[in-house]
């Protein structure tokens, strides 16, 4: 008798901002306290890699700390996903996962309309104030996941600097250059680049 999962064969591993969505969240967050600008060109430094991703996150929170939940997630709503990338997600739902550094509390809305399993930061509102209780290392979740349900391969899919470990952890890594241009170090991490949500589908399929 032996305690080893079977073996299932593909996971989908996504990045959130710039991939699954077709803006990057914090800046539009930012912009209902006049920070938006400020928070893309801090976004914009961070997913290029001249700034590390653990500490931006935290100045980042810091900057947002004390917007209401309610004026985020209705902020997180407005904001468009990539249909195709949705479809395909909403298709292959048991079988894909979006790895994230924005935090639970902020993305359900989206985590909602996608309807799979999501790993990501995580925060709580103590006395009306965000406090980051953990940051998510997506290179780490994507061995968890691979551990912990068994599949034979994993793609994974990512634009910013902080994806480029979780690419070279997967089987196949794909950088993704729908919203931005790819970091430099996510497209040597990668087997691929794509720069279209269709494409990218059109590959997964195919792969």
């Amino acid at each position: 008798m032996t305690s080893e999962l079977p073996s299932k064969d593909t996971a989908y591993c996504f990045d959130l901002d710039g991939t699954i969505t077709q803006a990057e969240l914090l800046p539009r967050i930012a912009a209902e306290i006049g920070l938006g600008e400020d928070m893309a060109a801090l976004t914009q430094a961070t997913m290029e890699g001249h700034i590390a991703f653990e500490p931006s996150l935290r100045h980042r929170c810091q900057l947002l700390a004390e917007i209401d939940l309610e004026t985020i997630r209705r902020v997180v709503s407005d904001v468009p996903l990539d249909p195709d990338i949705l479809q395909f997600i909403q298709e292959h739902r048991d079988d894909c996962f979006i790895l994230t550094g924005n935090l639970d509390i902020w993305i359900k809305p989206i985590v909602e309309r996608c309807g799979c399993r999501t790993y990501s930061s995580e925060g709580v509102y103590r006395n009306g104030t965000l406090d980051l209780t953990s940051i998510l290392n997506k290179a780490q979740t994507l061995r968890q996941i691979r551990k912990s349900f068994g599949y034979r391969r994993i793609i994974a899919v990512g634009d910013g600097a902080n994806d480029a470990a979780m690419l070279s952890e997967a089987t196949i890594g794909i950088a993704f250059g729908g919203v931005h241009t790819p970091a430099a170090s996510t497209i040597e991490a990668a087997q691929h680049v794509v720069n279209d949500g269709q494409a990218l589908c059109g590959l997964l399929r195919s792969v």
